[in-house]
C-alpha cells in the first residue's frame, strides 16, 4: 500500500507550490492513474515517490513504513520507468539486464534466469543479441519494462510510458500492463493520453495547480459529468453538452439549429471540463 501524506513542494525562487497537502491512498494491486495539464505536479511527485526529490512537508508510506533515500529496503520495492528512454545505444539486451542486475548485486545465475522470463514475456527473447539502436520505440520502451521487473518489484511507477509509440505499440504496451497488474502488482501511472488511462486505471486522480480535483473510478467520474454528450457544431466552434442519459441528449438536441454528434462521453471529457482550462501551461 502507498500512503501519500499531505506532501508539498515548491521549488527554490518558485511563487507557488508544485505540490499542495497532496493526500492519497493507493492499496496493493490497484491499478492507478495521475492525470491533469503540464505543470499541474504529476512529474514531482512521481519523483517524490522515487525518492529524487524530497518534499517539504509530508510523508510517504510503503506498507506502513516511511520512504525516505536511506531505507534501500523500502526503496528496492519500486521501480521507475521514466518517459525519456535511459538505455545505452550501445549494449545489447543481454547486456542491459546483465547490468541492471549487476547493480543490485543479483547473482550471475538469477539475472539470467529472469532476463530470459521477462525478455520472453515482452516477446523480445529473440532480439536479445541486438543493439539497441537498433530497436524500434516499441520495443525500447518494452526493454524499459524487462529492466524495471528484473528485481522483482512490487510496485511499478510509469511516467508517460508509452509517449511516441504507434497504436499497435500502444496496445501491446497496455496487454503487458495489464498482464502485470493482473498478477497482483500495483501500478502508479502518469499519461497524456486520457484513453489510456480510462481503459487501464481502476482509479483516476486528477491533479490541478498541485492538488488533487477528483478522485474516482473513471465510471464515476464520467456519470458524474454525464453518460452521454453532445457536440454541437457552430462554425469553427465546438460546443459540448452532458446529458445523464440518451432522452434528455436527445430532448436537448431536437431544439438545435446547428449541426450535432450524439456520443457517449469520455473521461478525455472529464478531463477537459475539471482540469482542462490549465492545458498548455507550464
Amino acid at each position: 500500500m502507498i500512503e501519500i501524506q499531505n506532501i508539498s513542494k515548491i521549488y527554490p525562487g518558485a511563487k507557488v507550490k508544485a505540490l499542495d497537502d497532496v493526500s492519497l491512498t493507493i492499496p496493493s494491486g490497484e491499478f492507478f492513474g495521475l492525470l491533469g495539464p503540464n505543470g499541474a505536479g504529476k512529474t514531482t511527485l512521481i519523483s517524490i515517490l522515487s525518492t529524487l526529490l524530497l518534499p517539504v512537508e509530508g510523508q510517504i508510506l510503503i506498507d506502513g513504513e516511511v520512504l525516505s533515500r536511506k531505507r534501500g529496503d523500502i526503496k528496492g520495492k519500486l521501480a521507475l520507468i521514466t518517459q525519456h528512454n535511459s538505455l545505452r545505444n550501445d549494449m545489447n539486451l543481454d547486456q542491459i539486464m546483465e547490468l541492471q542486475g549487476r547493480l543490485y548485486a543479483m547473482p550471475k545465475a538469477e539475472i539470467k534466469k529472469r532476463s530470459e522470463e521477462l525478455l520472453a514475456f515482452c516477446g523480445l527473447l529473440e532480439h536479445r543479441k541486438k543493439i539497441v539502436r537498433k530497436l524500434s520505440g516499441g520495443m525500447k520502451r518494452k526493454l524499459m519494462l524487462c529492466r524495471a521487473l528484473l528485481t522483482s518489484p512490487e510496485i511499478l511507477i510509469l511516467d508517460e510510458p508509452t509517449i511516441g509509440l504507434d497504436p499497435a505499440s500502444r496496445r501491446q504496451m497496455w496487454d503487458l500492463l495489464k498482464s502485470l497488474n493482473r498478477q497482483g502488482m500495483t501500478i502508479l501511472l502518469t499519461t497524456h493520453y486520457i484513453d489510456e488511462a480510462q481503459y487501464l486505471c481502476q482509479r483516476i486522480a486528477l491533479i490541478e495547480k498541485g492538488k488533487v480535483a477528483r478522485l474516482d473510478t473513471p465510471d464515476a467520474l464520467i456519470q458524474e459529468l454525464g453518460e452521454v454528450a453532445i457536440d454541437e457544431f457552430d462554425g469553427d466552434h465546438t460546443k459540448s453538452s452532458f446529458f445523464a442519459d440518451k432522452e434528455a441528449a436527445l430532448q436537448y438536441a431536437s431544439s438545435l439549429d446547428n449541426r450535432f454528434m450524439l456520443r457517449n462521453t469520455t473521461l478525455e471529457d472529464v478531463f477537459l471540463n475539471v482540469v482542462g482550462h490549465g492545458l498548455g501551461g507550464k
